[in-house]
């Protein structure tokens, strides 16, 4: 999936062109990195759903009894 997204976006078949214009004023190329923006977001969320490292989310609480100590204990 991030491959596919990172070949996505070398648009190098809109660098020379501003027609067709979408919704008449926005040029190709514009619209497409917009609608890549949005795809890049999907996608980020979809990484952070699915493969977020679980031990990240931890917190210091859970670690305090086995003697870690955080910024309040200093």
């Amino acid at each position: 999936m991030v491959v596919a997204v990172y070949l996505l976006h070398q648009d190098f078949w809109n660098w020379k062109k501003a027609e067709p214009l979408i919704l008449g004023f926005l040029p190709v190329g514009l619209a497409y990195h917009a609608g890549y923006s949005i795809l890049a977001a999907i996608m980020m969320a979809v990484l952070v759903k699915f493969a977020w490292p679980e031990h990240l989310e931890t917190t210091e609480h859970g670690l305090r009894g086995n003697g870690a100590t955080g910024p309040q204990d200093h």
